[in-house]
């Protein structure tokens, strides 16, 4: 194996063994040197060597995944870019997601890895980053909700962003945390989920809002 081929395996090896120990115990709960010995790296200082700091880790950690679902989403937005229809929207928004954490096959860690960086303002600040930096076609997808929802106040539209995020999220941990343990799921499949989630959401989105002062 070339030198180049060794620094890119050791890396990919780092980053699996990270975003495994980071979902299950979370970000700070692991060190530098568990994640060395995880990848089956010798050298303690590996991660150190490789990523710098455990915020550089975890950037490389979602750079990774965000440009998978980035290419996942600029196809399904492709093919509803003149859609009125709010559902078509809705589904840009959460099938990225599903579609990634089907193809990574099981076990996957990654629906628990970001709801472990989320809930951590730092470390979600990351994940903004990376998202504007790796995502274009969410441009487009705000584009067509707002096109949908012409009427609905600014204020109600972040509210239901930041809901839409959690409600993704958290439905994508609960069944891949079940899948990991070999226990019972809500869904058959991460299509079943998809299809679920895009239509409590489209629901979400239409629902009657209080005025507010």
């Amino acid at each position: 194996m070339r030198q180049d081929e060794r620094v890119s395996a050791t890396r990919a090896s780092l980053l699996g063994a990270a975003e495994r120990l980071f979902a299950e115990r979370g970000v700070y709960a692991v060190a530098n040197r568990q994640i060395s010995e995880a990848a089956g790296q010798g050298n303690n200082a590996a991660v150190n060597y490789h990523f710098g700091t455990k915020a550089d880790l975890v950037r490389a950690i979602v750079r990774r995944h965000s440009e998978q679902i980035e290419l996942i989403r600029a196809r399904l937005v492709a093919g509803v870019v003149d859609a009125d229809d709010l559902r078509e929207w809705v589904a840009c928004a959460v099938v990225p997601t599903t579609g990634h954490l089907a193809d990574l096959g099981h076990p996957s860690w990654y629906a628990r890895f970001i709801a472990q960086v989320t809930a951590d303002p730092a470390l979600y600040a990351i994940t903004k980053e990376e998202a504007a930096a790796t995502a274009p076609s969410m441009r487009a997808l705000k584009e067509g909700l707002n096109r949908c929802l012409p009427d609905l106040d600014a204020g109600v539209y972040e509210e239901r962003s930041a809901m839409t995020r959690h409600l993704i999220t958290q439905m994508s941990v609960e069944r891949e945390r079940a899948l990991a343990q070999g226990g019972p799921t809500l869904q058959s499949s991460w299509e079943d989920l998809a299809t679920g989630l895009t239509d409590a959401i489209t629901g979400l989105w239409t629902a009657p809002h209080t005025p507010r002062p």
